[in-house]
């Protein structure tokens, strides 16, 4: 009965698509009814996904080809966070370097603390690069941690663990450390938590947005360039 379903399921082109889509309304479902901003969709749609799964002993292998057409969706996502930006454009050419020092110190203190984290703990090099990309998109990171020879598949977990602890903590660290200005929360939430910190940001305002949107992709650069030699001073 486990491998007709697994036939059925693998003969279906559209199965992990609106899985994953049913998961995260299951998840915004729970989080609206709960109240909880900890409550995050996507944490209680993989949560879900790994449940229904290990169930029913379908091969992740089915499920994340079903579900290739969603992550061709994380580009134009991506992109289409110009369009905040473009609306923000002055109070980004008056604060352009700011902006830049802000995400520069985002990005080295990601790469520097793996890299601290690799010597404290005598880490392997392939789980260290897999860790170096942790805070840029998700489209970014598995290329860069692939090409260091990482781990793909967990630099993309690591990638969303990273942008969900961002993305539940960013409004009490904010209050904790006092930063009222809308500007650094959203460079701040872009440069280390990437797109589901940018989505945090979007909800807290629309600068806060778009400086976010803004940071994904400055700091997805930077991150590029500077991890095949940060790659190179790992034990």
């Amino acid at each position: 009965m486990g491998a007709l379903i697994i036939e059925l399921l693998e003969s279906s082109a559209v199965w992990g698509v609106l899985l994953s889509i049913g998961a995260y309304g299951l998840g915004m479902l729970v989080q609206r009814r709960s109240g909880k901003q900890w409550m995050n969709p996507l944490l209680i749609g993989t949560i879900v996904i790994m449940v229904l799964l290990g169930f029913t002993r379908i091969p992740y292998s089915s499920f994340r080809s079903s579900a290739a057409p969603v992550s061709y969706l994380l580009l134009p996502s991506t992109v289409s966070l110009a369009i905040p930006l473009y609306e923000q454009w002055e109070l980004l050419k008056k604060n352009t370097a700011a902006i830049l020092a802000g995400v520069l110190a985002g990005v080295f203190t990601s790469l520097g603390s793996i890299a601290a984290l690799a010597w404290i703990f005598r880490m392997e090099r392939s789980a260290a690069v897999t860790l170096l990309p942790k805070s840029v998109t998700t489209a970014i990171g598995m290329d860069v941690a692939s090409t260091l020879g990482g781990m793909a598949s967990l630099a993309a977990a690591v990638i969303i663990l990273t942008g969900i602890t961002g993305n539940l903590t960013a409004v009490w660290l904010f209050d904790v450390l006092k930063i009222k200005e809308p500007i650094a929360k959203g460079i701040a939430l872009g440069t280390s938590a990437h797109a589901i910190g940018t989505a945090r940001a979007l909800e807290i305002g629309e600068v806060e947005g778009a400086m976010s949107g803004l940071a994904i992709a400055v700091a997805g650069i930077i991150t590029a360039i500077l991890a095949p030699a940060v790659a190179a001073l790992l034990p």
